[in-house]
């Protein structure tokens, strides 16, 4: 289905209350809309009715997706994080080799990523270049504005 997503157990805790929310909540609000629109009379001319359906399918596959999410999810644990080397869950501290401007980020999963709060995904173009990377080296990021040099400061947790 979906590949592995590795989170903490907290954000793993927030997809299964949205999750409930989703199903405890929405879905018999979802069925309820259905069931109004439904005895407002002929099926065939009624957009109350389509648009009910539609938001039902709709909530469905994100409820489809959010157990995919769940069913693939692997807890990391904070204390057998390496920090030898940049991985999951670890802060690094990188220095633009141009601009020379340095910037910190968590490194983290894909649901997990907020720029706002210096978490990025792992999947991102700098998450994906600084990965594996050691203190010292150099991390070449291809990303829309081009090729981008950063040099790994410090790791930590």
């Amino acid at each position: 289905m979906s590949e592995v997503m590795y989170v903490t157990f907290e954000t793993l805790e927030q997809l299964k209350a949205e999750l409930q929310h989703m199903k405890g909540v929405e879905r018999p609000a979802a069925s309820r809309a259905i069931a109004e629109a439904r005895e407002k009379g002929d099926l065939k001319e009624n957009a109350e009715y389509d648009a009910a359906k539609e938001a039902q399918g709709i909530l469905e596959a994100r409820i489809a997706k959010l157990e995919g999410d769940i069913a693939n999810a692997r807890i990391i644990e904070i204390d057998t994080i390496d920090t030898s080397k940049v991985s999951i869950l670890t802060k690094v501290t990188l220095t633009n080799m141009k601009t020379s401007k340095k910037v910190t980020y968590q490194i983290v999963s894909e649901k997990e990523a907020d720029l706002k709060v210096g978490k990025i995904s792992v999947t991102s173009p700098i998450g994906q270049g600084v990965l594996g990377k050691q203190v010292g080296e150099i991390a070449e990021v291809k990303a829309p504005a081009g090729l981008l040099k950063f040099k790994i400061e410090g790791i930590a947790i």
